[in-house]
């Protein structure tokens, strides 16, 4: 799928997160493929107020300024997104939200020697076996017999 058939979301509602339907992409958007490298160039200047970097893709470009005219149109990403973003683009690990954001009624598995461990979020903590524990690495322990990070052992963090 490229730039200019990917689907494109617009709001409908207070709720954004939640109600979208999708649209169809505008005719700058598509008119993009159509131009020559100097007036991308161009449109580059215009689009970022600064010249492309040396030696930089005209369909790199054209990605480029389309996502940027997208994220005029249609809003930027949150700042825990750009965040995390940054990391990865620094080399670093992007954090994921911690065990702390688990809401009661989830249920985690996991699979340790040929068993399979589930565990259920609640208003108190974490429920494995009938027996309530504080945190996820408490069961972590419980299950391997040494310390392990509880998020990471479940999944919920790199």
């Amino acid at each position: 799928m490229t730039l200019l058939n990917a689907p494109v979301f617009e709001s409908t509602g207070s709720n954004s997160k939640t109600k979208s339907r999708m649209v169809a992409p505008s005719a700058d958007l598509d008119a993009l493929a159509s131009l020559k490298r100097c007036e991308l160039v161009a449109r580059w200047r215009t689009t970022f107020d600064a010249p492309p970097p040396k030696h930089l893709s005209s369909p790199f470009m054209i990605k480029a300024i389309g996502f940027e005219m997208q994220c005029k149109t249609f809003g930027y990403s949150s700042k825990s997104t750009e965040r995390r973003l940054k990391a990865i683009g620094r080399g670093g690990v992007a954090k994921t939200p911690s065990a702390a954001f688990i809401k009661p009624g989830t249920h985690l598995m996991r699979e340790w020697n040929g068993r399979t461990y589930q565990v259920e979020a609640t208003k108190e903590g974490y429920v494995l076996d009938g027996t309530t524990y504080r945190s996820l690495s408490a069961i972590a322990k419980k299950i391997t017999g040494a310390h392990w990070s509880g998020p990471r052992f479940f999944g919920l963090a790199i």
